[in-house]
Formats: structure tokens, sequence, C-alpha cells
């Protein structure tokens, strides 16, 4: 069985300080939202870093795991989903974030 991903990339944001306070902020909303106790983390996130010849154009990625295409679906489109999509695009102060989804070959 293929496991999809649903990626989020956010753009370098305009104030890194306050976008690493707002993303804590996001997280916790996340949890609440999708009713995840604060230690469980089906999810990652990585921090993407640049070099001075090479600016990233991103700065972090969440990446999630689903079971199916329809878990997927249907995750994103609950109304839990739809805010804390809404938030992430609040947050993302650098440019919206984008949205991939793809699978580990």
């Amino acid at each position: 069985m293929t496991t999809l991903k649903l990626m989020v990339l956010y753009p370098v944001p305009n104030d890194v300080e306050q976008f690493e306070k707002d993303y804590a902020d996001h997280l916790a909303l996340f949890h609440s939202k999708m009713g995840l106790p604060t230690d469980q983390k089906p999810y990652t996130v990585t921090k993407i870093h640049s070099d001075p010849n090479n600016p990233a154009p991103y700065y972090h990625m969440f990446s999630m795991p689903f079971k199916s295409q329809e878990a997927l679906e249907q995750a994103l489109s609950s109304p839990e989903m739809l805010e804390v999509a809404a938030d992430a695009a609040r947050i993302s102060t650098g440019g919206e974030p984008v949205m991939l989804v793809g699978s580990d070959t």
C-alpha cells in the first residue's frame, strides 16, 4: 500500500522570530482541531537551511502521511482542517504556503 504525504512548504518569512512563535501556536491549533494529544506527532517539521550562495526559497516544511487518497481528501475537506489551512496562510508572511501531495518511491 502506498502512503501519501501531505507537504506544506512555508516561504522564508519576513520576520523569522515572529514566524517561530506563530508556528508554535499554529501546531497547537492543529493538535486541538485534529484531537491530537500534544505529545503525539504523526507528522514531521523540517527547517530548510540556506547558504550564502544558494538561498532557500522555503523556510519550513510540514509533512504528514495518509493511508489513502480518500483519507487525505476527507482530512483536507473537514471544517477543522480548513481552519488550520487558513491559519497557515495567516502566519506565512513570506508568501502563500505551497501544498504538495507525494509518495515515497
